[in-house]
Protein backbone atom coordinates (compact mmCIF):
# COMPACT_ATOMS: atom_id res chain seq x y z
CA UNK A 1 0.00 0.00 0.00
CA UNK A 2 1.09 3.87 -0.12
CA UNK A 3 2.72 3.98 3.18
CA UNK A 4 3.79 7.32 2.63
CA UNK A 5 -0.07 8.18 3.07
CA UNK A 6 -1.22 7.71 6.58
CA UNK A 7 -4.37 9.47 6.68
CA UNK A 8 -7.19 10.80 4.57
CA UNK A 9 -6.37 13.97 2.25
CA UNK A 10 -8.34 16.99 2.49
CA UNK A 11 -10.79 17.31 -0.05
CA UNK A 12 -9.81 20.11 -2.73
CA UNK A 13 -11.72 23.53 -2.27
CA UNK A 14 -12.60 23.39 -5.93
CA UNK A 15 -15.16 20.84 -4.67
CA UNK A 16 -18.65 22.14 -4.33
CA UNK A 17 -20.99 19.80 -2.91
CA UNK A 18 -23.93 21.64 -3.94
CA UNK A 19 -23.07 20.99 -7.39
CA UNK A 20 -23.14 17.42 -7.47
CA UNK A 21 -27.36 17.51 -8.42
CA UNK A 22 -26.07 20.13 -11.28
CA UNK A 23 -25.00 19.53 -14.82
CA UNK A 24 -22.03 22.00 -16.13
CA UNK A 25 -18.60 21.97 -17.26
CA UNK A 26 -15.69 20.59 -16.25
CA UNK A 27 -12.87 23.25 -16.54
CA UNK A 28 -9.85 20.84 -17.74
CA UNK A 29 -6.79 22.51 -17.93
CA UNK A 30 -7.46 24.62 -14.50
CA UNK A 31 -8.32 21.71 -12.90
CA UNK A 32 -5.16 19.95 -14.58
CA UNK A 33 -2.74 22.84 -12.97
CA UNK A 34 -4.34 22.21 -9.62
CA UNK A 35 -4.35 18.41 -9.40
CA UNK A 36 -0.47 18.80 -10.32
CA UNK A 37 0.12 21.58 -7.37
CA UNK A 38 -1.89 19.29 -5.33
CA UNK A 39 0.38 16.08 -5.81
CA UNK A 40 3.35 18.31 -4.73
CA UNK A 41 1.82 19.77 -1.76
CA UNK A 42 0.65 16.38 -0.17
CA UNK A 43 3.74 14.37 -1.88
CA UNK A 44 1.47 12.27 -4.08
CA UNK A 45 3.42 9.63 -6.18
CA UNK A 46 2.33 7.93 -9.62
CA UNK A 47 -0.06 5.27 -9.15
CA UNK A 48 2.66 3.30 -10.89
CA UNK A 49 4.18 3.47 -7.32
CA UNK A 50 1.50 1.29 -5.81
CA UNK A 51 2.21 -1.35 -4.08
CA UNK A 52 -1.38 -2.15 -3.18
CA UNK A 53 -3.00 -2.13 -6.27
CA UNK A 54 -6.76 -0.64 -5.96
CA UNK A 55 -9.31 -0.22 -8.54
CA UNK A 56 -12.37 1.64 -8.38
CA UNK A 57 -15.23 0.08 -10.35
CA UNK A 58 -17.89 3.02 -10.67
CA UNK A 59 -20.93 1.73 -12.50
CA UNK A 60 -23.06 4.04 -14.62
CA UNK A 61 -22.47 7.58 -12.72
CA UNK A 62 -24.08 9.26 -15.64
CA UNK A 63 -26.60 11.72 -15.89
CA UNK A 64 -29.20 10.24 -16.47
CA UNK A 65 -29.52 8.14 -13.31
CA UNK A 66 -28.01 10.55 -11.04
CA UNK A 67 -29.48 14.22 -11.80
CA UNK A 68 -33.13 14.79 -10.52
CA UNK A 69 -35.03 15.30 -14.06
CA UNK A 70 -33.43 12.98 -15.99
CA UNK A 71 -35.07 9.57 -17.68
CA UNK A 72 -34.22 7.19 -14.75
CA UNK A 73 -32.82 9.40 -11.50
CA UNK A 74 -32.23 7.07 -8.78
CA UNK A 75 -33.69 8.54 -6.05
CA UNK A 76 -33.64 5.42 -3.19
CA UNK A 77 -36.07 5.96 -0.51
CA UNK A 78 -34.80 9.36 0.35
CA UNK A 79 -35.82 10.49 -3.21
CA UNK A 80 -32.25 12.07 -3.36
CA UNK A 81 -30.06 8.73 -3.02
CA UNK A 82 -27.97 9.10 -6.17
CA UNK A 83 -26.90 12.90 -5.53
CA UNK A 84 -26.60 12.09 -1.92
CA UNK A 85 -24.70 9.04 -3.32
CA UNK A 86 -22.09 10.97 -5.71
CA UNK A 87 -21.68 13.60 -3.05
CA UNK A 88 -19.96 10.50 -0.69
CA UNK A 89 -18.08 9.02 -3.99
CA UNK A 90 -16.10 12.44 -4.54
CA UNK A 91 -15.74 12.70 -1.13
CA UNK A 92 -14.55 9.36 -0.85
CA UNK A 93 -11.97 9.81 -4.47
CA UNK A 94 -10.28 13.32 -3.21
CA UNK A 95 -9.90 11.67 0.38
CA UNK A 96 -8.11 8.87 -1.26
CA UNK A 97 -6.93 9.53 -3.99
CA UNK A 98 -3.13 8.34 -3.38
CA UNK A 99 -4.41 5.30 -2.84
CA UNK A 100 -6.91 4.41 -5.52
CA UNK A 101 -4.51 3.08 -8.47
CA UNK A 102 -6.91 3.06 -11.43
CA UNK A 103 -11.11 3.95 -11.99
CA UNK A 104 -13.24 2.51 -14.19
CA UNK A 105 -16.30 4.58 -15.07
CA UNK A 106 -18.77 2.33 -16.85
CA UNK A 107 -21.21 3.75 -19.14
CA UNK A 108 -24.54 2.19 -20.25
CA UNK A 109 -24.99 2.92 -23.96
CA UNK A 110 -28.07 3.19 -25.76
CA UNK A 111 -29.97 4.07 -29.11
CA UNK A 112 -33.74 4.39 -29.98
CA UNK A 113 -34.28 1.30 -31.39
CA UNK A 114 -33.74 -1.27 -28.64
CA UNK A 115 -35.70 -3.92 -27.11
CA UNK A 116 -36.16 -2.30 -23.63
CA UNK A 117 -37.43 1.10 -25.44
CA UNK A 118 -41.23 1.69 -26.19
CA UNK A 119 -40.33 2.34 -29.69
CA UNK A 120 -39.68 -1.85 -29.84
CA UNK A 121 -43.39 -3.12 -28.78
CA UNK A 122 -46.44 -2.23 -29.62
CA UNK A 123 -50.32 -3.50 -28.82
CA UNK A 124 -53.29 -4.18 -31.20
CA UNK A 125 -54.24 -0.50 -31.27
CA UNK A 126 -50.38 -0.10 -32.46
CA UNK A 127 -49.63 1.88 -28.84
CA UNK A 128 -46.25 1.86 -27.37
CA UNK A 129 -45.92 0.56 -23.81
CA UNK A 130 -45.71 3.15 -20.96
CA UNK A 131 -42.29 3.07 -20.02
CA UNK A 132 -41.29 1.84 -16.67
CA UNK A 133 -44.44 0.75 -15.79
CA UNK A 134 -44.89 -2.69 -18.38
CA UNK A 135 -43.22 -5.85 -17.99
CA UNK A 136 -43.45 -7.98 -20.69
CA UNK A 137 -43.50 -11.98 -20.42
CA UNK A 138 -43.15 -14.79 -22.59
CA UNK A 139 -47.30 -15.02 -22.01
CA UNK A 140 -47.59 -11.52 -22.79
CA UNK A 141 -46.06 -12.09 -26.58
CA UNK A 142 -48.16 -15.36 -26.48
CA UNK A 143 -51.50 -13.81 -25.84
CA UNK A 144 -50.85 -11.09 -28.19
CA UNK A 145 -50.62 -8.52 -25.56
CA UNK A 146 -47.27 -7.17 -26.97
CA UNK A 147 -45.81 -7.92 -30.31
CA UNK A 148 -42.34 -6.35 -31.61
CA UNK A 149 -43.00 -2.85 -33.77
CA UNK A 150 -43.02 -4.40 -37.49
CA UNK A 151 -41.49 -0.76 -38.14
CA UNK A 152 -38.00 -1.16 -36.31
CA UNK A 153 -37.32 -4.80 -38.41
CA UNK A 154 -35.69 -2.90 -41.07
CA UNK A 155 -33.56 -1.31 -38.80
CA UNK A 156 -32.49 -4.57 -36.86
CA UNK A 157 -33.08 -7.91 -38.69
CA UNK A 158 -32.91 -5.62 -42.58
CA UNK A 159 -36.75 -6.35 -42.82
CA UNK A 160 -36.85 -9.55 -41.61
CA UNK A 161 -39.69 -9.30 -38.99
CA UNK A 162 -40.39 -13.29 -38.56
CA UNK A 163 -36.48 -13.00 -37.62
CA UNK A 164 -36.89 -10.17 -35.37
CA UNK A 165 -40.18 -11.61 -33.65
CA UNK A 166 -38.42 -15.14 -32.99
CA UNK A 167 -35.37 -13.10 -31.06
CA UNK A 168 -37.87 -11.42 -29.40
CA UNK A 169 -39.50 -14.20 -27.91
CA UNK A 170 -36.38 -16.41 -27.35
CA UNK A 171 -35.28 -13.47 -25.24
CA UNK A 172 -38.27 -13.03 -22.80
CA UNK A 173 -38.32 -16.71 -22.27
CA UNK A 174 -34.55 -17.10 -22.07
CA UNK A 175 -34.59 -13.86 -19.26
CA UNK A 176 -37.33 -16.28 -17.08
CA UNK A 177 -35.50 -19.38 -17.61
CA UNK A 178 -31.93 -17.79 -15.88
CA UNK A 179 -34.13 -15.72 -12.95
CA UNK A 180 -33.50 -12.44 -14.55
CA UNK A 181 -36.17 -9.93 -14.18
CA UNK A 182 -38.49 -10.03 -16.82
CA UNK A 183 -38.08 -7.65 -19.78
CA UNK A 184 -38.97 -4.15 -18.34
CA UNK A 185 -39.70 -1.58 -21.19
CA UNK A 186 -37.31 1.52 -20.25
CA UNK A 187 -37.78 5.25 -20.95
CA UNK A 188 -35.25 6.59 -23.48
CA UNK A 189 -32.08 6.99 -21.58
CA UNK A 190 -28.01 6.87 -21.51
CA UNK A 191 -28.72 8.05 -25.12
CA UNK A 192 -25.42 7.76 -27.01
CA UNK A 193 -24.76 11.68 -27.99
CA UNK A 194 -26.69 13.20 -25.62
CA UNK A 195 -26.33 14.84 -22.12
CA UNK A 196 -27.81 11.97 -20.20
CA UNK A 197 -24.82 9.75 -21.77
CA UNK A 198 -22.38 11.71 -19.59
CA UNK A 199 -21.06 10.96 -16.22
CA UNK A 200 -22.28 13.50 -13.67
CA UNK A 201 -19.92 16.80 -13.41
CA UNK A 202 -18.87 16.82 -10.00
CA UNK A 203 -17.81 13.03 -10.34
CA UNK A 204 -16.30 13.12 -13.48
CA UNK A 205 -14.13 16.35 -12.56
CA UNK A 206 -12.81 14.02 -9.35
CA UNK A 207 -12.17 11.31 -11.64
CA UNK A 208 -10.08 13.44 -14.37
CA UNK A 209 -8.04 14.91 -10.81
CA UNK A 210 -7.39 11.53 -9.92
CA UNK A 211 -5.63 10.51 -13.31
CA UNK A 212 -3.67 14.37 -13.51
CA UNK A 213 -2.39 13.59 -9.72
CA UNK A 214 -1.94 10.46 -10.07
CA UNK A 215 -0.86 9.82 -13.61
CA UNK A 216 -3.27 7.10 -14.06
CA UNK A 217 -5.37 7.07 -16.79
CA UNK A 218 -8.79 6.35 -16.29
CA UNK A 219 -10.50 3.61 -17.77
CA UNK A 220 -13.53 3.64 -19.79
CA UNK A 221 -15.92 0.59 -19.96
CA UNK A 222 -19.16 0.69 -22.35
CA UNK A 223 -22.07 -1.23 -22.09
CA UNK A 224 -25.39 -2.13 -23.77
CA UNK A 225 -25.38 -1.47 -27.54
CA UNK A 226 -26.71 -4.66 -28.57
CA UNK A 227 -30.27 -3.86 -29.24
CA UNK A 228 -31.32 -6.96 -28.92
CA UNK A 229 -30.55 -7.54 -25.10
CA UNK A 230 -30.44 -5.62 -22.13
CA UNK A 231 -26.75 -5.56 -20.13
CA UNK A 232 -27.57 -4.35 -17.02
CA UNK A 233 -23.94 -6.06 -15.64
CA UNK A 234 -20.66 -4.05 -17.53
CA UNK A 235 -18.97 -7.82 -17.04
CA UNK A 236 -22.19 -8.91 -19.57
CA UNK A 237 -25.60 -8.93 -21.23
CA UNK A 238 -28.51 -10.52 -20.04
CA UNK A 239 -28.93 -13.21 -22.52
CA UNK A 240 -25.89 -14.33 -24.79
CA UNK A 241 -27.07 -15.93 -27.37
CA UNK A 242 -30.16 -15.98 -29.84
CA UNK A 243 -32.28 -18.63 -30.43
CA UNK A 244 -29.98 -20.42 -33.18
CA UNK A 245 -27.44 -20.35 -30.11
CA UNK A 246 -25.17 -17.46 -32.16
CA UNK A 247 -23.84 -15.14 -29.88
CA UNK A 248 -25.59 -11.43 -29.17
CA UNK A 249 -23.09 -10.01 -27.25
CA UNK A 250 -19.91 -11.15 -25.68
CA UNK A 251 -18.59 -11.32 -21.88
CA UNK A 252 -16.24 -8.69 -20.58
CA UNK A 253 -13.37 -11.08 -20.51
CA UNK A 254 -11.01 -8.50 -20.55
CA UNK A 255 -12.51 -6.49 -17.78
CA UNK A 256 -13.03 -9.30 -15.64
CA UNK A 257 -9.60 -10.46 -15.71
CA UNK A 258 -7.96 -7.41 -14.98
CA UNK A 259 -10.78 -7.11 -12.07
CA UNK A 260 -9.28 -10.15 -10.44
CA UNK A 261 -5.47 -9.20 -10.98
CA UNK A 262 -6.01 -5.83 -8.53
CA UNK A 263 -5.29 -6.96 -4.80
CA UNK A 264 -8.76 -4.78 -4.15
CA UNK A 265 -11.98 -3.68 -5.73
CA UNK A 266 -13.82 -1.17 -4.46
CA UNK A 267 -17.10 -0.76 -6.27
CA UNK A 268 -20.10 2.24 -6.22
CA UNK A 269 -22.94 3.97 -8.79
CA UNK A 270 -26.61 3.10 -9.90
CA UNK A 271 -28.64 1.55 -9.37
CA UNK A 272 -27.73 -0.99 -6.21
CA UNK A 273 -31.00 -3.04 -7.45
CA UNK A 274 -30.18 -3.12 -10.62
CA UNK A 275 -26.57 -2.83 -12.69
CA UNK A 276 -24.45 -2.44 -9.76
CA UNK A 277 -26.00 -5.75 -7.84
CA UNK A 278 -26.49 -7.88 -11.73
CA UNK A 279 -22.18 -6.66 -11.89
CA UNK A 280 -21.23 -8.21 -8.68
CA UNK A 281 -23.73 -10.80 -8.94
CA UNK A 282 -21.34 -11.92 -12.18
CA UNK A 283 -18.50 -11.17 -10.52
CA UNK A 284 -18.88 -13.36 -8.31
CA UNK A 285 -19.96 -16.04 -10.50
CA UNK A 286 -16.46 -15.72 -11.76
CA UNK A 287 -14.64 -15.22 -8.69
CA UNK A 288 -16.52 -19.29 -7.77
CA UNK A 289 -15.30 -20.46 -10.58
CA UNK A 290 -11.66 -19.87 -10.26
CA UNK A 291 -11.45 -19.10 -5.85
CA UNK A 292 -14.26 -18.10 -3.91
CA UNK A 293 -11.55 -16.68 -1.90
CA UNK A 294 -11.09 -14.08 -4.37
CA UNK A 295 -14.21 -12.56 -2.89
CA UNK A 296 -12.30 -11.16 -0.03
CA UNK A 297 -10.60 -8.43 -2.84
CA UNK A 298 -14.13 -7.44 -2.98
CA UNK A 299 -15.73 -3.97 -1.21
CA UNK A 300 -18.75 -2.80 -1.74
CA UNK A 301 -19.44 1.07 -0.97
CA UNK A 302 -23.31 1.00 0.21
CA UNK A 303 -23.59 4.33 0.73
CA UNK A 304 -22.63 5.39 -2.80
CA UNK A 305 -26.02 3.38 -4.24
CA UNK A 306 -29.17 3.62 -4.04
CA UNK A 307 -32.09 0.87 -5.21
CA UNK A 308 -34.59 1.98 -7.76
CA UNK A 309 -37.85 3.34 -6.07
CA UNK A 310 -40.65 4.74 -8.39
CA UNK A 311 -43.20 5.51 -5.70
CA UNK A 312 -46.51 4.24 -6.48
CA UNK A 313 -44.77 1.74 -9.28
CA UNK A 314 -41.85 -0.69 -8.46
CA UNK A 315 -39.64 -0.86 -5.21
CA UNK A 316 -36.47 -2.84 -5.83
CA UNK A 317 -35.32 -2.16 -2.15
CA UNK A 318 -35.54 -5.39 -0.75
CA UNK A 319 -34.16 -6.97 -3.22
CA UNK A 320 -31.02 -5.13 -3.74
CA UNK A 321 -30.65 -5.06 0.10
CA UNK A 322 -30.89 -8.82 -0.24
CA UNK A 323 -28.20 -9.14 -3.03
CA UNK A 324 -25.98 -7.19 -0.78
CA UNK A 325 -26.53 -9.58 2.14
CA UNK A 326 -25.87 -12.62 -0.13
CA UNK A 327 -22.54 -10.70 -2.00
CA UNK A 328 -21.63 -10.36 2.00
CA UNK A 329 -21.99 -14.13 2.80
CA UNK A 330 -19.79 -15.13 -0.10
CA UNK A 331 -16.81 -13.10 1.43
CA UNK A 332 -17.25 -9.31 -0.06
CA UNK A 333 -17.17 -6.39 2.22
CA UNK A 334 -20.15 -4.00 3.19
CA UNK A 335 -18.21 -0.51 3.52
CA UNK A 336 -19.04 2.81 3.80
CA UNK A 337 -17.50 6.00 1.61
CA UNK A 338 -17.07 7.86 5.05
CA UNK A 339 -14.39 5.32 6.52
CA UNK A 340 -10.87 5.90 5.97
CA UNK A 341 -9.77 3.49 3.61
CA UNK A 342 -6.88 2.62 5.49
CA UNK A 343 -9.30 0.39 7.45
CA UNK A 344 -10.36 -1.48 4.57
CA UNK A 345 -6.36 -3.31 4.02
Amino acid sequence: MNTQITTQLSIPQHFNPEKVGEVWRVPYQERAAEAEAWTKQNDIQPSSFDKTRICLLLIDVQNTFCIPGFELFVGGKSGTGAVNDNRRLCEFIYHNLGKITTIVPTLDTHTATQIFHPIFWVNAAGEHPIPAATSITPIDIEKGIWKVNPAVANSITNGDYELLEKHAYHYVKQLSKDGKYPLIVWPYHSMLGGIGHALVSSVEEAIFFHCIARQSQTQFEIKGESPLTENYSILRPEVLEDFEQRPLAQKNIGLIKQLLEFDAVIIGGQAKSHCVAWTIEDLLTEIKQIDATLAQKIYLLEDCTSPVVVPGVVDYTEQADAAFKRFAEAGMHIIKATEPISLFF
